[in-house]
Order: structure tokens, then sequence, then C-alpha cells
């Protein structure tokens, strides 16, 4: 029986981002050449600031096709200051037309430690920090990003001094999010008996559905509090809107200690299921921090935000969980042995990071 292809697509990005991406193409790499049952076939396309050097725009033509005919995406970190507020085109706009045109509407984003050896490196205390393990699941193309909106002035009489933005959601949309919320509650660990905790979908579809999750409610001025004072009381998945998502999910990022070490999913559906017959969830991956061009070139920027979405991107997209695991179990060996690049202290180069997860990745294969 041939090997199950999977097409992905790898958008290196600006400043640090070819750094990283280039040491977590290295892992798929090894991960397909090592199995028999999958074959993960790479390519590489302009994007973002590269993409505007080169032709003008952020999300060229042919970039768009091959990812709306992908089955995964990883990405780079896209911007900087040479495609800044004064430029006529802009890196932004073109993620989120590849967001929009790809229907991404679930944004997930997990903050806990790559491994315990990092506690030292959390702006919290040590008892606060330790054991934390949330998951941030933010609707990602709705909301007051793409509601109707108003400039200041762009109206005539009173109300040229009236500026406003709608966030709207329609039941469909709230119920689509939520069934991915569950779905990873269901599927993270700890196992189920998850917490689910709201922030805007029906409970009545939830209580129906997913019986078995464990459903709390909170104000998000309530939520961030939690975050700082005791973010354990959140561990399981946090389900929120456009905004308030991309707030909670920024605060709860800087508990593990870096923005380096954590990844993200943008889904167009909910993760796939295991099964030889399983049509894989596209989705798009990519760490959670910036293009960095204060360092990009240097050799130092920290992978591991990008292979931990590598692994996302198996787990997720392809429904493959034990090459993922095996990622995450390389990642934290690689931190234990105290193996760091300078955001950590440390002073291990990109590459060098890099070549110690592949080597235990080899040997846990």
């Amino acid at each position: 029986m041939a090997p199950k292809s999977f097409r992905i697509v790898v958008l290196p990005g600006d400043g640090i981002g070819p750094e990283v991406v280039a040491q977590a193409v290295r892992i798929l790499e090894t991960i397909s050449a090592a199995s028999p049952d999958f074959d993960l076939k790479l390519e590489s396309h302009d994007f973002g600031g590269c993409a505007i050097d080169s032709v003008g725009d952020p999300l060229p033509p042919s970039t768009l096709k091959a990812c709306e005919e992908a089955d995964a995406i990883l990405m780079g970190s896209v911007g900087g200051p040479k495609w800044g507020v004064d430029a006529k085109v802009r890196p932004e706009p073109g993620l989120l037309k590849l967001r929009k045109a790809l229907g991404l509407y679930a944004n997930i984003r997990p903050a806990n430690f790559a491994s315990e050896s990092l506690l030292d490196a959390s702006p919290l205390k040590p008892e606060v920090a330790n054991g934390v393990d949330l998951i941030v699941v933010r609707e990602l193309i709705g909301g007051l990003y793409f509601g109707a909106r108003q400039e200041l002035g762009a109206a005539s009489g009173a109300e040229a001094q009236t500026a406003w933005d709608t966030m709207i959601y329609s039941v469909p949309e709230v119920e689509r999010i939520t069934r991915v919320a569950a779905t990873i509650a269901l599927s993270a660990n700890p196992p189920p008996g998850n917490p689910l905790h709201r922030q805007g979908q029906r409970p009545g579809m939830l209580a129906s559905e997913f019986p078995q999750l464990k459903l709390d409610h909170h104000l998000v001025d309530s939520a961030a509090m939690l975050i700082v004072q005791n973010p354990r009381k959140l561990n399981g998945v946090i389900l929120t809107e456009n905004l308030f998502g991309d707030i909670l999910s920024d605060q709860s990022s800087v508990i593990p200690g870096s923005l380096g070490l954590l990844p993200s999913a943008s889904l167009a559906g909910a993760p796939s299921i295991p099964a030889a017959d399983a049509k894989p969830t596209r989705g798009l991956y990519e760490p959670i921090h910036g293009s960095a061009p204060d360092i990009a070139g240097k050799g130092i920027a920290n992978p591991i935000g990008t292979i931990l979405s590598a692994a996302m991107l198996l787990r997720y997209s392809l429904g493959l969980e034990k090459p993922a695991k095996a990622i995450e179990n390389a990642v934290r060996k690689v931190l234990d042995e105290g193996v760091r690049t300078a955001d950590l202290r440390g002073k291990a180069t990109t590459v060098e990071v890099g070549d110690r997860i592949l080597a235990v990745l080899k040997g846990l294969l």
C-alpha cells in the first residue's frame, strides 16, 4: 500500500522567519523519511514583506493558490520596519486576506511549559506558574476586526464626531468555534473532564453535544486577572471571540517565559481525527512571536515555537499524533539538557538547537 501523501506549503516570511522555519522544515523532513505510512511533500512560497519586495503583493496569487490546494501551511512571522505604517503596501493585510480566504476561523494558542526546567524564566512566581496548562481558542475571522466601522470625520454633521466598530456574530459562527474548542478540550491533557471556560458560546448547544465537558463562565476582566493571579484555575480550554481572544492569548503567552517557545494554529474546522480515510483539516501554523528584525541574520533566534508549530500541524491537520508527540518529547529533553538560545539566557545558536532536537528526535522515531 502506497504511503498517504500530504502537501504542505511553507511560507518562510520575514526577519527571523526563514531561520526558524528552516529548523522546523528539517524536523518535518526527518519525520517523513522515517515513516513508511505517510509522505510529507513540502514546497516554499513567498509571503509577506519578501513578496512585496519581489512582486509588490504580500499575498501573490500563486501563493494563495498553493495555500488553497495544500493540506496544511507552515509559516514564519511577517513584517518589519521596512514595510511599516508609512509603506504603501504592508504585509499584515496579506495575512488577514489569507485567513479569510481559507476560512481559518479557529485560532489555537496553548500556554504551557515545554519543560518544567523553564519555570525560573516565567515572570510569575514558580509556585504560581507551575502546572499551568491552558489553551486559548479564539474566533479569528469575525467580530470587531472584521465588522463594519466608521472613522472619525467620515460622516457629516453631528455624526462627524462619532466613530464606531461593530462586533457581530451569527449563531452558526458561534457554534462552529464552540465545536472546535470542545473537540480540543476532549483531546487535550488532562483528558475528558477538562474544563471549557466560556467567553461567548451557547451553553445549551455545548451541553447537548458534549455533555462530558465541564463548563465555566468568566467575564473577560475576571479571566485577565486570573491569568496573572491564579492561572491554573483556567487550565483547560478558554473559548473567546476575536478581540478578547487576541488580548487573553497574548497575556497568557508570557507565562512560560519566552515568546520564542510557543506555537499556534489557525484552523478551518475541528482538528482531524486519526483515520486511514480522514480528510485533513486545513490549518496555518506559526510561532506566536514576531519577525524580530533586530536579531535577524544573527543566528540566535529560538526555533522551538516554530518546531512545536510543526508538531501541531501533524496533530491537528493530519491526525498524526505519534510523531507530533515525539517532537514535543524531543523538545522537552533538549530543554532539560540546558540547550537554550539567548532569550532563555543560553548561548546556543538557532541551528545548534535545531541540530540537538533533530538528534534526539531520531532516537525517538
